[in-house]
């Protein structure tokens, strides 16, 4: 559980234990993904839970059964952790996620969808469709695009182009129904 308002006490623990990885662990450290980083969390453990606390004047490790004790039981369903977020997708047709940008089908543009985030997958639905589905990437500002979503975007873009051409100084009025075919919302 995460520490309520008005609790700085709860906050400075965590905020310790945080600035101890920090100035610990971390240094010198290099990892490719959120499992390798919890492999090498777990190498190292032991040896941090080994040492006698300053504080407690005792390891850790010796601590760890009377901690247990005081926990409380996981629920029998476990809470879906993924990070959600609804939003109507742009003309660019891309959603960012932290830094990153992730392709979505260009069918999508324009209508409201649900964006989904879990550690590994980022996955993209426009109600109960699937318009797209990518790997999460750890690294920073990078552009993740499917290569269907680039060929849609490309066939679009070439049937808009002809279906757009205007003679003279006159404006030409059109069936508005030309953007939803050219958007896949209609057949």
């Amino acid at each position: 559980m995460f520490c309520l308002p008005g609790d700085p006490e709860a906050k400075g623990l965590v905020e310790r234990a945080n600035r101890y990885l920090e100035t610990s662990f971390l240094p010198g450290r290099r990892f490719e993904s959120p499992g390798d980083f919890n492999d090498q969390l777990a190498g190292w453990l032991p040896k941090a839970n080994s040492r006698v606390h300053a504080t407690l004047r005792a390891r850790p490790i010796d601590r760890l059964a009377e901690d247990r004790a005081a926990m409380l039981a996981l629920p029998p369903v476990l809470p879906d952790p993924s990070w959600r977020r609804s939003m109507r997708l742009g003309r660019d047709h891309w959603v960012r996620v932290e830094t990153c940008d992730y392709s979505v089908h260009p069918a999508a543009i324009g209508r409201r969808v649900e964006v989904r985030v879990t550690l590994d997958e980022v996955v993209v639905t426009c109600g109960t469709e699937l318009v797209g589905r990518h790997q999460r990437s750890w690294a920073k500002h990078r552009t993740i695009t499917d290569p269907t979503h680039d060929q849609a975007r490309t066939e679009m873009r070439r049937f808009a182009a002809h279906t757009a051409v205007a003679t003279g100084d006159d404006v030409e009025v059109r069936d508005l129904s030309v953007y939803d075919r050219a958007l896949g919302v209609i057949g």
